[in-house]
């Protein structure tokens, strides 16, 4: 049998546990094509106009599998720790996928839950059943898979945290290389912070990773600190944060303004995203009062190439220039 996971949304943050995870239960893993026009534009034509540009993308890449493999992975992911919950759209997704199968033609859908807002371990077992259940496999062997996982996705955490990024990681993940790579001399740190279904996807994001790089720029990323320490660091706000995922942004930027590892951070942020504009507020006012130049950049699927390499090639010249 033949599953295949969509390159959107979590993908960027769990691949390496997903696809470990099903291989180990005997399955053959396909993963859709890195973003592109074609995909979209199928997206965009499907979702409904209020969701923000990664779910459409995500309707995309469920199109561009569906004649590839038997069945698509599209897990519930309700919580990842207790007392908190990620974004709606994840609770949402595999309803939103459901509803709209028949019209795109789509294989079933495997759909298990992930909830650990009331016990950390229920994450375990969630996964161990959904083994069990939709492919009869035993105790044993569903454990095995699960912990094989486990140490895909921690060895992939630790390349993270030594320097790496996600899509040197992660195969197809780049959309180009740097043409050219300036001297150092001078080159100013900068924090692209963000989802990583944000700023990972090179054609929503006009490829601003290769951009900021041509450009000289000594790039950092939230997935190169320490989930724990991100944690930590986003509990110095006056309340304590209600998503996930959000609370690993606000630990990113707390963390960096605090220790001084940046001169300036890009947060990219995706139009009609709630939780993202909630928190652009309590961004702004950190960078602020750490005088730390701040640029936020909105995308979505009508952003264009023009506007947004002036952006940043302003910013990156005031950086170089603000000494």
């Amino acid at each position: 049998m033949r599953v295949g996971i969509p390159r959107s949304l979590l993908y960027y943050k769990y691949l390496p546990f997903w696809k470990t995870f099903l291989t180990g239960l005997g399955l053959e893993v396909e993963t859709s094509p890195m973003t592109n026009k074609k995909i979209l534009s199928s997206g965009v034509k499907i979702a409904e106009n209020e969701l923000c540009v990664p779910v459409k993308a995500f309707y995309g890449h469920c199109a561009a599998l569906k004649d590839k493999v038997d069945a698509l992975f599209v897990p519930r992911v309700v919580s990842v720790e207790e007392r908190a919950y990620t974004c709606p759209k994840f609770l949402g997704l595999p309803d939103m996928i459901a509803a709209a199968a028949d019209s795109m033609g789509l294989p079933p859908l495997l759909t298990p839950k992930l909830n650990q807002r009331e016990k950390p371990s229920e994450f375990k077992w969630q996964l161990i059943n959904f083994a069990r259940r939709e492919f009869g496999l035993g105790r044993l062997d569903a454990v095995a898979a699960l912990e094989t996982a486990k140490l895909a996705q921690r060895r992939y955490q630790d390349s993270l945290a030594a320097g790496r990024k996600p899509v040197d990681l992660l195969p197809l993940s780049r959309l180009n290389r740097p043409r050219r790579r300036p001297a150092r001399t001078g080159a100013r740190r900068v924090g692209l912070l963000g989802h990583p279904y944000n700023i990972y996807d090179g054609y929503i994001t006009q490829n601003l990773i290769a951009r900021l790089e041509e450009m000289g720029v000594d790039l950092i990323v939230p997935e190169m600190t320490d989930h724990h320490i991100l944690m930590k660091a986003a509990t110095d706000v006056p309340k304590q944060l209600y998503w996930s995922y959000e609370k690993e942004i606000m630990g990113a930027i707390n963390h960096w303004t605090e220790t001084g590892q940046v001169d300036g951070v890009i947060y990219v942020l995706a139009f009609a995203c709630g939780p993202d504009s909630l928190i652009q507020v309590l961004i702004e006012h950190r960078a602020r009062a750490h005088k730390v130049p701040l640029m936020s950049l909105t995308i979505d699927e009508h952003s264009g190439e023009a506007g947004l390499v002036t952006r940043i090639e302003a910013f990156v010249d005031m950086l170089m220039r603000k000494k």
